[in-house]
């Protein structure tokens, strides 16, 4: 193996950095595949390419399969002999590199187990550190804290962007076709309507590209205006009315929200709002939604949203979860409630601290409403239905449903079962 060799290692795209080292160890080891398992690659410390030694793509090689070959290894330097990788004992070559803290593993599944001369050894161990090494000056660099601060700013500034785009394009079309797709509007009226929303976002989608991308924080109260404007337009196309709690004094409207913050609640707001709308678009001949009320609350620890309307009261949180309501929420430690009673509509709940939570919450308590935890105390201690009914003055089929959503909550399937729950944590 000679320096031309390494040059081409060195010199490749780092996503291709894996399939040109395999070319070039080929021809002095013959192998089918080959994995690495490295701490300088922060975004892919698990790699693999070529056959698997079961068939296939080298993806059946996994991660713990490397690190449990990495735990008997030697902290540096070359060993060949048989390891367990896809499930199958095949012959290989385990290269290991200290240049990194916990050593960068590079292991080549053999085409057959004839030992490897020792001079062939040394050479792909050299190359393997040098490439290493190139990886690590690479790494050290991009966190030079001067370059990392105009990579997180410039980032930050085009994730903003792209987030809000996405978000405006989508609550847009997701207007449209709830116009489209309503059976109670005649032909004319539901054009009118569709060009009325059309052209309204199509101004709305001008000025949110023109807006400075890299603020980091926005006043509550604006932020609060820019969503009612939206959610006006999408409502009055659908022919619903909009209530708006709009934050005053009290409710922090001079407060300055994180950026992601105000746009995530923003999001999942509109989310409630198409999901309600979709609920009941889905449901001919049904209840309509005729009101929604949406209001903002902001305390010092947590915004908090809530979006309430008047139509079947069948809203579930699969529906929601098809808009992406958690996957936007889960990184900012936010929550969801939902409270959806038939007959009478449904109150989506949602709250998303300001900071982020110092410990995981665990408590599966925590995913019910405030009247399903009134059911579940008294389901607790024993309380038929009937009973339940009686005390909290409602229906008992209301009851029975409220008792369906809490199992399925908790992901158990009996009383019982919910109830030791109740006992574990200190709720009962």
């Amino acid at each position: 193996m000679d320096l031309t060799a390494a040059v081409e290692v060195v010199r490749a795209p780092r996503e291709q950095s894996l399939q040109t080292l395999a070319a070039v160890l080929a021809p002095a080891i013959p192998h089918r595949a080959v994995a690495q398992l490295s701490d300088n690659c922060p975004h892919a410390p698990f790699r693999t390419y070529g056959e698997s030694p079961s068939g296939g793509s080298g993806s059946a090689i996994t991660a713990p399969e490397l690190a449990a070959l990495r735990s008997v290894l030697p902290a540096k330097g070359s060993w060949q002999g048989r390891a367990t990788l896809a499930g199958r004992d095949v012959p290989v070559v385990a290269l290991v590199s200290d240049i990194t803290p916990q050593g960068a593993l590079l292991v080549l599944v053999r085409t057959e187990d004839t030992p490897v001369p020792q001079e062939h050894l040394a050479s792909a161990h050299a190359l393997w550190d040098l490439l290493t090494a190139h990886r690590v000056a690479l790494l050290t660099e991009a966190v030079t804290p001067g370059t990392l601060a105009v990579s997180r700013t410039a980032a930050a500034a085009r994730a903003v962007a792209i987030s809000e785009l996405a978000d405006a394009h989508g609550s847009a079309l997701n207007g449209l076709l709830g116009v489209l797709r309503d059976r109670n509007l005649d032909d004319t009226t539901a054009r009118t309507r569709a060009v009325d929303l059309a052209v309204s976002a199509l101004a709305e989608l001008r000025t949110r590209a023109e807006l400075d991308q890299e603020l980091t924080e926005e006043r509550a109260g604006d932020a609060f205006e820019r969503l009612a404007g939206s959610l006006h337009r999408t409502l009055r196309a659908r022919g619903v009315r909009l209530d708006l709690g709009t934050p005053g004094a009290e409710e922090g409207a001079e407060q300055l929200l994180p950026a992601d913050v105000a746009h995530t609640a923003r999001a999942v707001v509109q989310a409630a709002v198409h999901a309600s709308l979709d609920d009941q678009s889905s449901k001919p001949g049904g209840e309509r939604v005729q009101r929604i009320h949406v209001g903002w609350k902001i305390s010092t620890s947590e915004l908090r949203a809530t979006v309430r309307d008047d139509g079947p009261g069948t809203l579930s949180r699969s529906v929601l979860d098809g808009h992406r309501v958690n996957e936007r929420l889960a990184p900012l430690g936010g929550r969801l409630d939902i409270d959806a009673v038939p007959g009478w509509g449904t109150t989506v709940t949602i709250g998303i601290p300001l900071a982020p939570p110092d410990t995981p919450r665990t408590d599966p308590l925590t995913a019910l409403g405030a009247r399903e935890l009134e059911v579940l105390g008294l389901l607790a201690r024993g309380r038929r239905n009937r009973d339940i009914a009686q005390e909290l003055h409602i229906s008992e089929s209301t009851v029975k449903f409220h008792v369906k959503k809490i199992l399925d909550k908790l992901g158990v399937t009996s009383r019982g079962e919910a109830a030791a729950l109740v006992h574990h944590w200190g709720a009962a």
